[in-house]
């Protein structure tokens, strides 16, 4: 499997020219790179000019592996190929690197990139990507990938300790400036008005010197990588996804709005955010909602993938990113649900405290329904998240989590009720997929007897790495040192645990029975109590069972729009135009169990029709994949029936096919049809008005997914 590692923006806040300065000087040897033992140049190519220079290097390098490694591999040091190219006119670096030694066995392929910065021409970005491929290895792959990325981080380090050590010698040495580049026409004529060598033609000298022995570059992996950061990068004042106006990720917002992160760690979230703008229109999560799932899933890159595309179509589907401007509560919530915030805790963590043993779950089911008390937690946690990326902006450091305490003093028997236990799971498992790593830490305080039987019916619904941040205090364990007080600055402790601070949450108590609804008080429902009015429709797409949407189109000029996600599997999709009129009645309605009110999919198409006689193709097949999400639009050409159709494709043919198999895709879905008369404005403006990700995304600088051709119809790309 090939391994692939891309790093983030990394900016030396210093000219080009003195960047390569500081480059050159570690070469032909340093003493601060012990792995390098040597190189010889095997090509080299300068233009006449001088703006272009191209080297090719052999070079040695010691072996940093366990001896028993060594011994199998008959070998104490290993031989790599690199390439610079420096083009002094456009101020760029490129470096390539490859292995020569056990190339048939694992293969190291690595690029790297010095260029101005976007914003700041004085400023320099260091960009660097690589891909590690390991064939087999006498048996040692795992430990091979292992070795390989202790050295990719082990060399990322030494490579910034190197340049800010370079740098600061040729500063130290009064050397103010390093002169860029010029035409030699220009720079005879600099010579001619001052014929006084200055410190700039002495640096000069020195830089073309080191060039003349080698401008050699990391060769394995991460070991090309450099960078200084002396100074703060200027700050978002919105804190969205990075100050590089280019849409890429840059170390030092990193590390002011998302914390440390190990260089393996950087690689996973940049590579995640690269994969999401391209199949989801530039409009995605902000970073650290990102990092939350990489956190929740080991950065398994996959794994993250797969949560967060899932969560990003149930946002979608349940209207979750307006749930902080539509949701309000009533006034039985806002009495007897006590929870609410307060304050922060020492790690500036903003701080919930719920009175569960004060609270009546079933009578606030009984009185407002599952689906408020649920659509109410979700209202707390999207809160929770405004409320961190408040604090992150505020206080200089990143804020991710929440801490929650939960004041279990009156909890008994009642609260054991089983509708409310299977409200309290449906609630744990939501939030588990849809918030990962947003709790910090959770201190349970005055947990009664019956608290353990309680914890073993929720315990296995809650993720092993959540558990570990659960801290549980019985009677009055949780004042004095080992308490609340280690977590929590004794001003803001709540007045009800014994603190000074006044705590406006509400008390709780019994609901009422006059409160309680008629519609609430029979049995509870057995599917999810999420409401999913929204405007999207979800389809399961069977194998010779495509999901088929009909669209009578009244008028020339028409505008078809549509917006759907890939839940799972890979299908195509089409738009055709019926050649004769078709009846608003599906021909077919594919039943599957799981489906909402059973039905899979719909078809309108009969297997009989054949396109060309009976259908013609006005939007080409398109082959989406599992996670992509999809926006378009299409200009009719005339009136008629139009049909949207989703058809499943098989990604891989495998070499026998069993009927029994299940083939199987689903997609959430939304189209809509505007008439020419209530369009206007241009083509490539058209969006989809549904489908933006408000409160956890940004826009980027990415491309239209329709973009206009020639004969006006809107084209569908990836």
């Amino acid at each position: 499997m090939v391994q692939t590692y891309q790093s983030p923006v990394r900016v030396y806040k210093y000219p080009f020219e003195l960047v390569m300065a500081a480059y050159e000087k570690r070469f032909p040897t340093c003493k601060m790179i012990p792995v390098f033992l040597g190189c010889e140049i095997i090509s080299e190519q300068k233009s006449e000019d001088g703006a272009e220079h191209v080297v090719e290097r052999r070079c040695k390098l010691s072996v940093d592996a366990p001896y028993i490694l060594k011994k199998i591999m008959g070998v104490d040091h290993v031989y790599f190929i690199q390439k610079n190219a420096l083009d002094s006119r456009n101020r760029v670096l490129k470096i390539d690197a490859h292995n020569e030694s056990f190339s048939s066995r694992i293969i190291i392929n690595e690029h790297c990139q010095y260029s101005v910065h976007s914003e700041n021409p004085d400023w320099t970005c260091f960009e660097q990507s690589a891909t590690l491929d390991i064939k087999h290895f006498f048996n040692f792959e795992s430990m091979v990938e292992k070795i390989a990325m202790k050295q990719y981080a082990a060399n990322i380090k030494k490579g910034k300790e190197v340049i800010e050590y370079y740098i600061n010698e040729i500063l130290s040495s009064g050397v103010p400036y390093t002169p860029r580049w010029q035409p030699p026409e220009t720079a005879a004529m600099d010579i001619k008005t001052d014929d006084t060598p200055s410190q700039d033609s002495g640096l000069r000298s020195r830089s073309n010197s080191a060039h003349s022995h080698s401008s050699q570059s990391s060769l394995v992996l991460g070991a090309t990588a450099a960078t200084i950061c002396t100074d703060k990068l200027p700050i978002n004042p919105e804190g969205l996804s990075t100050p590089d106006k280019t849409g890429k990720l840059e170390d030092v917002y990193i590390e002011r709005f998302l914390g440390s992160l190990t260089p393996v760690q950087e690689s996973r979230l940049v590579q995640l955010r690269q994969w999401l703008q391209e199949t989801h229109k530039g409009k995605i999560p902000r970073d650290a909602h990102i990092l939350r799932f990489l956190r929740a899933r080991d950065f398994s890159l996959d794994k993250s993938r797969d949560m967060l595309v899932h969560s990003l179509a149930w946002r979608k589907l349940h209207n979750i990113d307006h749930l902080l401007e539509t949701y309000r509560p009533g006034d039985v919530m806002n009495q007897y649900y006590s929870g609410g915030w307060h304050y922060n805790d020492k790690d500036g963590r903003p701080l919930y405290v719920l009175k569960l043993g004060q609270m009546d779950v079933k009578g606030l089911m009984k009185s407002v329904g599952e689906e408020v008390l649920l659509k109410h937690v979700l209202y707390v946690n999207e809160e929770g998240l405004r409320r961190a990326g408040d604090a992150t902006r505020s206080r200089g450091f990143p804020v991710s989590a929440c801490t929650c305490i939960v004041d279990l003093d009156g909890l008994s028997m009642r609260h054991l009720w089983r509708p409310g236990i299977r409200a309290l799971l449906r609630i744990i498992e939501m939030v588990e997929a849809n918030y990962p790593d947003t709790m910090g830490r959770l201190l349970i305080v005055r947990a009664p007897r019956v608290f353990p039987v309680l914890w073993t019916l929720v315990s296995p619904f809650i993720d092993e790495d959540t558990r570990q941040k659960f801290m549980i205090y019985g009677g009055n364990d949780y004042q004095g040192p080992g308490g609340l007080i280690d977590f929590i600055d004794k001003k803001y402790i709540p007045d009800f645990l014994g603190g000074d601070c006044f705590c406006d949450v509400p008390e709780g108590g019994l609901v009422p029975k006059s409160l309680y609804k008629e519609e609430f008080t029979e049995k509870a429902p057995e599917g999810p109590p999420l409401s999913t009015d929204s405007l999207y429709q979800t389809c399961h797409i069977v194998k010779d069972f495509p999901n088929e949407v009909l669209i009578c189109v009244p008028q020339k000029g028409s505008v078809i729009t549509w917006d759907f996600d890939i839940l799972k599997g890979d299908v195509t999709f089409t738009v055709l135009r019926c050649k004769h009129e078709v009846s608003g009645d599906p021909l077919h309605q594919h039943h599957i169990s799981g489906a909402l009110g059973g039905i899979g999919s719909t078809q309108y198409i009969d297997k009989t029709m054949q396109v060309g006689m009976d259908l013609s193709i006005v939007e080409p097949p398109h082959i989406c994949r599992d996670g992509d999400s999809v926006q378009g639009s299409h200009v009719t050409s005339q009136a008629g029936s139009y049909i949207l159709q989703w058809k499943y494709f098989d990604a891989g043919k495998a070499v026998f096919d069993f009927p029994l198999a299940t083939h199987k895709s689903k997609v959430m879905y939304y189209t809509e049809l505007l008439e020419s008369a209530a369009f206007r404005g241009s083509m490539t403006s058209l969006q989809s008005s549904h489908s933006a990700f408000s409160s956890l995304s940004i826009g980027t600088s990415q491309s239209s997914l329709s973009a206009v051709t020639p004969d006006g119809i809107h084209r569908l790309k990836r």
